[in-house]
């Protein structure tokens, strides 16, 4: 049903790829971080939701196909639809459909909630493609409230003491979810231009998230920046901190991450009920090795995606 070329995860009877990395006529887009959604291609389709990210990150003049969680389209006999993946806001599993066969492309996913992504859902079928970013034991998140209750013990403990808080997280996903979870009570939420203009286009296109202005020196604030301190943060005192799924074993930051953790990956393939599945992304080979050791038949996935938003 799907094979990987040098443009990327082709489905040959629909002649169409999932996020390719070169120009193609027709792609499916999971979602709209830049290392999935890639310019020049002809004609996008993705979930409703991540046509505006698009739009926004490759150009007004992209031709995009939005369509709902559970809605399909037929391509050359394929039926093709989206389903959620809880990665962020309209990220998408990709499940195919030919001659009785189901074949389902998870994208990037997780299984934590998240305010503005849909929870992700299980989809039964016959072969499974699963990313493995975070393909190891080890690789256990805390809960939500968890991260969010030590990122405002943190910030609080820092306004207190004088010191403006920077908390670096990716422009479109945890920014977010780091926004969300702030109890500004403590203070102003800041940011600086990446994710002060990803959060304006969100609220153009109908997502409601508290205003985060600019940061040009308030007191007590908490800058959400994509990129750390910028040289107008370091005119000021300040402390940082980043949030990341590796500061599990890097232990220099928050334990944050928009991807499937080890426990939620075993669970999610059973779910599934699949009878194959195919590794792509991160640690593929442990996690290959240890569903063949549980009698499942897994094989890598191999791909030519750089990860960004871990």
């Amino acid at each position: 049903m799907l094979v990987m070329t040098q443009r990327g995860l082709y489905c040959p009877a629909a002649d169409v790829y999932v996020d390719p990395v070169r120009s193609v006529d027709r792609a499916i887009i999971t979602h709209g971080h830049s290392d999935h959604a890639r310019r020049g291609m002809r004609a996008y389709l993705c979930h409703h939701h991540t046509g505006p990210i698009l739009r926004h990150r490759l150009g007004g003049s992209v031709q995009t196909q939005g369509i709902a969680y559970g809605e399909s389209v037929v391509i050359n006999g394929v039926t093709i639809s989206l389903h959620p993946a809880g990665h962020i806001l309209g990220s998408a599993q990709v499940r195919f459909e030919h001659r009785g066969e189901v074949w389902v492309v998870t994208g990037d996913y997780k299984r934590q909630p998240d305010p503005l992504a849909q929870a992700f859902e299980p989809v039964r079928c016959h072969t499974f493609i699963t990313e493995t970013t975070f393909g190891l034991p080890v690789y256990q998140w805390p809960s939500s409230d968890v991260a969010t209750t030590a990122i405002n013990t943190w910030w609080r403990a820092n306004a207190d003491a004088g010191l403006v808080s920077v908390i670096h997280a990716y422009s479109l996903g945890k920014a977010q979810r780091v926004l969300l979870g702030l109890d500004l009570g403590i203070g102003p939420a800041t940011a600086d231009g990446p994710v002060h203009d990803m959060h304006h286009m969100l609220r153009q296109a109908g997502h409601v998230l508290p205003p985060t202005p600019l940061f040009t020196g308030q007191h007590r604030a908490i800058v959400i920046s994509s990129t750390g301190a910028n040289s107008e943060i370091r005119r000021y005192r300040h402390r940082s901190a980043g949030v990341s799924g590796w500061n599990v074993t890097r232990g220099n930051g928050f334990v944050m991450s928009d991807h499937v953790d080890w426990p939620d990956l075993m669970r999610t393939i059973e779910e599934t009920s699949c009878e194959r599945v195919l590794a792509t992304h991160g640690f593929s080979s442990i996690v290959v090795r240890h569903l063949r050791e549980r009698g499942l038949q897994a094989d890598e996935l191999h791909d030519v995606v750089e990860r960004s938003d871990a």
